[in-house]
């Protein structure tokens, strides 16, 4: 597996540091990977480590709640400081009270967990100042094409618009195998975990409001429009259930919100949001026929790599004229439109129109899979393939 500096990097510097190491991101994102590298790192100095994975029966049959959990690691510790690391530990009743106590004493203690809860209620706010919060997310495609070549294969733009990031899907062979994987890992992560943990009753209206969602990503949504389209399509329900069921979804980190800033009414709008697949194999699974949606698809991309190489990311409503994104990064911003293909004159009309009234102190941006450069006198054109190699927007 390869060595994920860029997530590694922020960490280290909290090693020895009293403060809990909290590291979240959505399941088989490759978190239990990176925690395996850090303990490699601390191992080349001590060997007072402790690891539990709670996803492992052995180990949460026999550790049950905080008390057995505190008793394991005060029994098998040894002297000096000694350096704890829990990975998903949400399984377990109590861990909350259990890392409370554990970082009062001689401990460097990291967790993992695939809930954002993790970072929400009693716990956070009683550790206020105490804990820093790192998010993981699955493979972008320098990371892909690293990892594609300690395997010795080669991984296509179009195979990573389609079938997204996940680690683990890289070391299966043929598309079929890595297709069951990922429908698998959909059926795990969607539909198993989140049915479990809150108890949903109400599962044909859970399940289409996923496919819904997910299948329509990279597109302005309410809550109301979205229960809308439920409702009338399928089956009775309320917004509030609708607003229940996407914070599930945000919560498993299975979506993400952007939120929609307006030129117009000069603020943020609150109740209007584009949503991405945190992967966009969560699309293309529900594709009919293979009809994949690359056009939505390399939207969620982008978003993902701009996330990855650190910008602040809103929707940009010019007058009423989306611009994808507004990323921001210090004093710098950049207003971008991403598009499959401009070759087309509408398709190249609709794509430079929002971009009429921008200023020029900020950089205007077009990211698109064409070979040919439409760059003009006021807009940079990216080509995909160069733009996925980029660290960030400042490179030329």
């Amino acid at each position: 597996m390869i060595y994920r500096e860029h997530y590694i990097k922020p960490v280290r510097d909290f090693y020895e540091s009293d403060l809990i190491k909290i590291i979240t991101g959505i399941r088989r994102c490759g978190k239990s990977v990176i925690l395996e590298q850090i303990m490699q790192e601390i191992r080349e100095k001590t060997a007072n480590i402790i690891y539990l994975n709670f996803e492992d029966r052995r180990i949460s049959s026999n550790i049950t709640d905080e008390d057995s959990l505190i008793s394991y690691v005060e029994n098998h510790r040894k002297e000096g400081k000694c350096y704890l690391f829990f990975d998903e530990i949400q399984m377990l009743d109590g861990w909350q009270n259990a890392c409370k106590t554990l970082r009062l004493y001689d401990y460097s203690l990291f967790i993992t967990g695939s809930n954002s809860k993790l970072l929400s209620g009693e716990f956070t706010k009683d550790l206020s100042g105490r804990y820093v919060a790192f998010r993981i997310r699955p493979f972008i495609y320098k990371e892909i094409t690293e990892y594609a070549k300690e395997l010795g294969k080669e991984v296509s733009i179009t195979d990573y618009l389609v079938w997204g990031g996940f680690p683990k899907r890289f070391e299966f062979d043929s598309p079929t195998a890595q297709r069951r994987y990922l429908d698998d890992l959909d059926n795990t992560i969607i539909l198993n975990d989140l049915m479990r943990r809150y108890k949903i009753r109400k599962e044909n209206l859970f399940k289409k409001l996923v496919n819904y969602v997910l299948r329509s990503n990279s597109r302005i949504f309410s809550a109301k429009s979205i229960h809308d389209y439920i409702h009338n399509e399928h089956e009775p329900c309320s917004v509030n259930t609708i607003m229940k069921y996407l914070d599930y979804l945000e919560e498993a980190y299975i979506i993400e919100s952007v939120e929609q800033y307006s030129t117009k009414a000069k603020k943020t709008l609150r109740y209007y949001m584009k949503i991405y697949d945190a992967d966009v194999s969560f699309n293309s699974l529900r594709c009919p026929d293979n009809r994949f949606d690359l056009t939505h698809n390399l939207e969620n991309i982008v978003y993902l790599e701009l996330i990855y190489m650190g910008y602040d990311v809103q929707v940009y409503n010019n007058g009423g004229k989306e611009i994808d994104f507004l990323a921001k990064c210090g004093n710098k911003n950049y207003f971008i439109q991403v598009a499959y293909s401009v070759a087309d004159d509408k398709a190249y009309t609709r794509e430079f129109a929002p971009f009429k009234n921008i200023d020029n102190l900020s950089q205007k941006i077009l990211i698109t899979n064409d070979d040919i450069d439409y760059s003009t006198s006021t807009v940079r054109h990216i080509q995909l393939k160069d733009f996925l190699l980029m660290n960030c927007l400042a490179e030329t």
